[in-house]
């Protein structure tokens, strides 16, 4: 009986790995805004692989230790509603709407902003800010025409 129960602690342990390796760039990339959002800056850096690259303007670091993680995340002074995500492989980019953060001031409420993440095994290993994509239905433009009058 205890052996079958190690048998089965084993292979839960072994069902959580595979399932982060499983979670999606999507994925990783929505967990990571909800926790920035609510200010958990622990559960965003877990989010990080360790040595991950962070390249924002002025900015390009390597995240060599989860506090150094934190810290990134802390240093973020918007909250972020996804409003578009394109993924092509193992990278996902993000379109945010900022917002106000707990224990933050947002310096560009409603603005938008943008982030290419590169995800592997269930970890950011690459964050890039990015100019805001545009978008390819924002060139469209839809008008509704009158109607052609019926013949009486």
């Amino acid at each position: 009986m205890r052996r079958l129960a190690l048998v089965g602690a084993a292979l839960a342990l072994a069902a959580a790995g595979t399932a982060q390796a499983a979670a999606t760039p999507a994925q990783v990339v929505r967990a990571w805004s909800k926790a920035l959002n609510r200010n958990d800056n622990v559960a965003a850096a877990k989010l990080f692989a360790h040595n991950a690259v962070v390249i924002q303007p002025g900015l390009d670091v390597r995240l060599g230790t989860t506090a150094i993680a934190r810290a990134f995340n802390n240093s973020l002074p918007c909250a972020g509603r996804i409003v578009v995500i394109t993924v092509h492989g193992a990278q996902a980019t993000a379109t945010f709407v900022l917002g106000e953060r707990p224990k933050h001031r947002c310096d560009a409420p409603g603005a938008k902003a943008a982030a290419v993440f590169t995800v592997r095994h269930g970890k950011i290993v690459r964050w890039q800010q990015v100019a805001v994509p545009s978008s390819p239905t924002a060139r469209l433009t839809t008008r509704r025409l009158p109607l052609p009058e019926r013949p009486s």
